[in-house]
């Protein structure tokens, strides 16, 4: 924040000037389309038994996403594959800082045990989200194998976590913020104050 004075005859104005963000499209529909085609391809590549691979989607951004995954995957594979949501409100570790949180319907109308999983969200950051998403997803079974795919990778985590697919790494300062619009209109946006 930043002052200003300003002398109107007898008053002396304060004025208090807020720095505007900037924000900045670092994809928009075409890199993004991009980027989700060669993700599925690199889990195509790594999973060659496609009959047991699911994607699961975090909310918000991860289930538009895992849909757009199996389309692709789908196209790729010719079989269908099976795609669910996974709330991981009640999982998180900072449930005591925040209001009462929002909570998803979670949706996964398929055994996930000896499947490999392939969980997916659009941004990661800290890593507590993963944790949270690893920790819920254990109330459901067993899976073979856990996979993480993401559209954007940040950086500054918190937990030892690490993606298996990145759409782009997108190096951010800790007070940045990266939102991702997936629906009328595609795009990842870097905001900086």
């Amino acid at each position: 924040m930043l002052g200003a004075s300003l002398d109107v005859g007898c008053w002396m104005l304060e004025l208090l000037i807020f720095p505007m963000s900037e924000a900045t499209v670092i994809l928009d529909a075409n890199a993004i389309g991009r980027a989700l085609t060669r993700t599925a391809h690199e889990i195509a590549e790594r999973n060659e038994n496609s009959v047991e691979v699911v994607l699961i989607g975090i909310p918000e951004g991860g289930v538009p996403l895992a849909q757009r995954l199996g389309k692709i995957l789908s196209e790729i594979w010719k079989i269908s594959v099976p795609i669910g949501s996974l709330d991981v409100s009640m999982h998180r570790d900072d449930l005591d800082q925040r209001a009462a949180p929002k909570i998803h319907p979670t949706k996964i109308p398929f055994d996930v045990n000896g499947k490999i999983v392939v969980l997916v969200d659009d941004v990661l950051f800290s890593g507590r989200t993963i944790r949270a998403a690893l920790d819920a997803l254990n109330d459901f079974g067993r899976p073979m194998k856990i996979q993480l795919a993401v559209l954007i990778d940040r950086g500054h985590r918190d937990l030892p976590i690490k993606a298996d697919f990145v759409g782009k790494n997108v190096p951010t300062a800790a007070n940045e913020k990266v939102h991702v619009r997936i629906g009328e209109k595609d795009e990842v946006i870097l905001e900086r104050k």
